[in-house]
């Protein structure tokens, strides 16, 4: 599991400098302000999370067997749904996708109540 997170994080964040990068050379001229700031919006937080997925990943490491996948899980599907749906809002300007944002984002929010959760526990033993 940990080698899992530790892939996916650095993927997370590979694709997520790209990205940012994209939204400051390539979409500046070709996007509105609003959904430029939407891009960099899904940019920012698929960089957080991918560090987030790299400290599921070290912990562990650490404490095996603790119960880090399900933290693991709910940034990843948080990062898929919150980032992902904003980047295809900003490049279609479908707004009826900003409905399917705040899935990605209650994913990420409990991502990180578990790994509290699951951190307590595993400091605890």
């Amino acid at each position: 599991m940990a080698r899992t997170f530790w892939i996916l994080g650095c993927v997370f964040g590979l694709i997520g400098v790209a990205a940012g990068a994209f939204g400051a050379h390539a979409l500046r001229a070709r996007l509105e302000p609003d959904l430029l700031a939407v891009w960099e919006t899904g940019a920012r937080y698929q960089l957080y999370h991918a560090l987030a997925l790299l400290a599921v990943a070290l912990a562990a490491t650490l404490r095996p067997g603790a119960g880090w996948a399900l933290p693991g899980w709910l940034f990843t599907a948080g990062i898929v749904v919150f980032s992902g749906s904003l980047y295809v809002l900003a490049l279609s300007g479908v707004r009826w996708l900003g409905a399917i944002t705040p899935l990605g984002g209650v994913a990420l929010l409990a991502g990180w109540a578990t790994l509290a959760w699951v951190g307590a526990r595993a400091l605890a033993a």
